[in-house]
């Protein structure tokens, strides 16, 4: 049976504690394959150049060695990303003042 990213990631971060941020990586990446966006042919190239203590700090962080996971670790999150803070700052002042709140 495959392994899934999400497992893999969740197996690596089995050896060592597991940190908070490991895990909602792990559940980015869960979020993403759910909604078929790691599905089908790695066919996409992404470069970039990083600056090396950004990597080895994101690597340590996460407990993803290889770089091309680490970058889909990255993007996965961007995609599971919880936008509630920024709704919630939306709906200032979108109540009005003159509403009895009973209190």
């Amino acid at each position: 049976m495959p392994r899934t990213i999400a497992s893999q990631v969740s197996r690596i971060s089995k050896r060592e504690k597991p940190s908070v941020r490991s895990r909602r990586f792990g559940d980015a990446l869960s979020i993403a394959e759910k909604q078929g966006l790691l599905s089908g042919a790695r066919t996409l190239t992404v470069r970039g150049r990083m600056p090396l203590l950004l990597v080895e700090q994101a690597k340590k962080k996460t407990g993803i060695q290889s770089d091309s996971k680490l970058i889909e670790a990255a993007l996965a999150n961007i995609v599971a990303a919880d936008d509630y803070a920024d709704w919630l700052l939306a709906q200032r002042g979108t109540v009005s003042k003159d509403l009895d709140l009973e209190f």
